[in-house]
């Protein structure tokens, strides 16, 4: 849209949901960017599809923007070509590379794009108004080490995931010519040590997991009673009553599904009720909820069907959209994991046992004529010979 850019309209500009751009009538080719984290930059354009960015308003007033807007304009029409279109820039902030450059790219590319530019602001904010070129090795040592030993530290797996997003955005920036190399190429990629040992429940320990389950749904369910009874003597609003044998939230529904499918918890929380097919017994997972980007479809066994169903009759009306409609279960895994007394087990290992299972199950059942059923089961869902679930090569 164009209108006169006043200092009062570029102060007071809000970010939308969106990018969005407003142009200067009184100079031909300046426009005002405004991001969705609220950076605001100006560009000029001097033909279709031709534009530089200028700076941003913090650092660029609205005359100084409309004295280069006016002599980009003037060269192109004179020689064709801006001065500043004959070099581009060898470097920028890592905040414009954020904001003008990676955040627009990530969140049009990649599945949850945002989350990338986001976590780089929060773990880098002492980086945003550096320079791109002098990011260098021994700075990134240097947080390295704090990232992991400091009063506030993290695990190595999760220093090495902000070490990473750093680093592929710089590489993006080479792609654009923003930077003729990555100055962090000399620095090796940082990663946690994976774990050598394919983990998955013992027979006692599943037990234990189960056990652990039912106690938190009885508990929680004769806590709800309790309350409610209280309330009623008490004339104040009672919460919904919760049947003696149903579930006291989301967890057990989603472990057991688990359990009895592989499915990764991202993809058990992205499941909608429309999914779930009742009468064939099978579950889709749609394909821009899965990690591989492609759609498949997973058989319902006896104990799954159950869990399921308890589950829908439980939501009753409330029956729509996601079938678990809560964004993470980190926190409550770790507590039932700890009442289980279940040591190095993470709730992707579920993936793993539910593997494990398929593969004794091939095994017992080979040389009675049902084996070609599990095998096909195992490589629906990738099953190698040691119990461990693999995504084949595209």
């Amino acid at each position: 849209m164009s209108s006169a850019l006043t200092k009062r309209i570029v102060l007071t500009a809000e970010p939308r949901q969106r990018p969005y751009e407003l142009r200067g009538a009184q100079v031909r080719g300046l426009i005002l960017r405004v991001q969705p984290s609220g950076h605001k930059a100006w560009i000029v354009t001097w033909a279709h599809g031709k534009r530089r960015t200028l700076g941003s308003v913090e650092h660029l007033s609205l005359d100084q923007a409309r004295d280069q807007a006016r002599q980009a304009v003037a060269e192109y029409v004179q020689s064709g070509l801006p001065t500043l279109a004959k070099s581009k820039p060898t470097s920028c902030t890592l905040e414009t590379l954020l904001n003008d450059h990676f955040e627009p790219w990530a969140i049009a590319e990649l599945k949850g794009g945002r989350q990338y530019p986001d976590r780089i602001r929060s773990v880098f904010p002492w980086l945003l108004r550096r320079q791109i070129i002098e990011i260098d090795v021994p700075t990134m040592e240097r947080w390295w080490r704090g990232r992991v030993t400091g009063p506030d530290a993290v695990t190595k797996a999760t220093a090495a995931r902000d070490f990473a997003c750093l680093r592929s955005a710089l590489s993006r920036a080479v792609e654009w010519k923003l930077i003729e190399t990555n100055p962090l190429l000399g620095m090796r990629q940082r990663s946690a040590a994976s774990r050598k040992v394919v983990r998955f429940l013992s027979p006692d320990e599943e037990a234990m997991l189960r056990a652990a389950l039912a106690a938190r749904d009885l508990a929680g369910v004769e806590g709800r009673a309790n309350a409610n009874a209280t309330r009623r003597k008490y004339r104040q609003v009672v919460l919904p009553d919760l049947p003696m044998d149903g579930y006291v939230d989301h967890l057990t529904p989603v472990v057991l599904t688990a359990i009895n499918t592989g499915m990764r918890r991202g993809e058990l929380l992205s499941m909608t009720w429309a999914d779930i097919n009742w009468e064939a017994k099978m579950l889709t997972i749609q394909a821009e909820n899965a990690k591989s980007g492609r759609q498949r479809h997973i058989p319902l066994n006896v104990e799954a069907m159950e869990v399921l169903q308890r589950w829908a009759r439980q939501a009753g009306e409330r029956r729509a959209g996601k079938v678990f409609d809560v964004t993470d279960i980190k926190k409550r895994w770790g507590n039932l994991i700890a009442d289980a007394r279940i040591e190095e087990f993470r709730f992707h290992d579920l993936r793993h046992h539910f593997a494990s299972r398929l593969v004794r199950l091939r095994t017992n059942v080979a040389q009675g004529g049902c084996g070609a059923a599990v095998a096909g089961a195992c490589r629906l869902l990738h099953v190698n010979s040691a119990g461990c679930v693999t995504m084949p090569r595209p």
